[in-house]
């Protein structure tokens, strides 16, 4: 049987020169490309049966313009970047690749947690200014810390990677309420999100980016949370209103967040979510998903899809 062309739009966003491309290879005749701007899509995908991308846009314009292509991959979870109607209009399959990243995800987590109640970043510039070396003392306490047994951490969102952050948080000793969803029965064991804004001291998103989650915690929500409350934000950037965010942690109104994804990414570099200069505020590139055991994961669990979809199968399938 013919191997079905594949061209790969953006690889660099996955692929360090450290992956495995050689199942793929052997799977269809591969194209790839670094990256890949609007205007470069439909030349370079023209030919192609399958397209697989991560944050390249395609819609009804790119659908088309590519008669011959019948399978989507998404190496990643969210399908944001695709119109997903529009690909079932023109007889074209979605997929997307999931459970890839837990444990990489989960970690990333608390690495923030653990930086912002240990006062890491405060303590590492205190040391840089010398101020350990100038004490009289052995230790430096100038930073208030805290320990995470007893705390309450509230986790938005449900699926694989906020029960990974769940099996952590019971390994220190924490509490966990989970919030209920629209689709959730009331007697399910979850609380409603304005209980978790409420009593948590750690809030942990895990829900996609959708017109029911953008701006999902904006000032009425961050109102409603512990002044030494935290929240992380390792899912998408446009879950939290950024501007009212930068607003809660400049007034004390939360104790401190730690930030993996951004509204515009890559940001500007006067983006204010950079250049706030708060110091309850840390943020990491998007990266929270990217270690190499991980992202291995990601591209095996793509060629899987396509291997399965060359054998009629759909496993991963995201669109009607």
């Amino acid at each position: 049987m013919t191997r079905p062309a594949c061209v790969f739009l953006d690889r660099d966003s996955i692929d360090c020169s450290d992956l495995d491309f050689d199942e793929l290879e052997a799977s269809t005749r591969l194209t790839t490309w670094a990256h890949c701007g609007s205007d470069d899509i439909i030349d370079r995908a023209g030919d192609a049966e399958i397209v697989v991308v991560n944050k390249v846009l395609l819609g009804e314009t790119e659908f088309a313009a590519l008669p011959r292509l019948k399978l989507v991959c998404v190496i990643a979870t969210g399908t944001n970047n695709i119109d997903l109607q529009a690909a079932s209009q023109h007889g074209i399959v979605v997929c997307n690749v999931r459970d890839y990243a837990a444990a990489s995800v989960s970690q990333h987590v608390f690495m923030l947690i653990l930086a912002l109640t240990t006062r890491f970043l405060d303590y590492q510039r205190d040391i840089g200014k010398g101020a350990w070396q100038a004490q009289t003392q052995f230790c430096l306490l100038s930073h208030p810390m805290q320990e995470l047994k007893g705390k309450t951490l509230g986790l938005i969102g449900y699926g694989h990677i906020a029960k990974a952050v769940e099996r952590i948080a019971l390994a220190f000793g924490m509490q966990v309420l989970i919030a209920r969803s629209a689709r959730h029965r009331a007697r399910d064991g979850r609380v409603d999100l304005d209980e978790i804004l409420q009593r948590a001291d750690v809030i942990s998103l895990h829900c996609p980016l959708t017109d029911e989650t953008r701006d999902l915690i904006a000032r009425p929500q961050l109102k409603m949370m512990k002044d030494s409350a935290l929240i992380i934000n390792t899912a998408r950037g446009g879950i939290i209103n950024e501007a009212d965010l930068l607003e809660a942690l400049a007034l004390g109104e939360i104790g401190g967040a730690g930030i993996d994804c951004l509204v515009t990414e890559p940001p500007s570099a006067d983006d204010p979510m950079l250049t706030s200069q708060l110091k309850n505020l840390i943020i990491t590139p998007h990266n929270a998903w990217g270690t190499r055991q991980a992202r291995q994961r990601l591209l095996d669990g793509t060629v899987n899809n396509i291997v399965e979809f060359i054998q009629g199968n759909t496993p991963n399938r995201v669109n009607p």
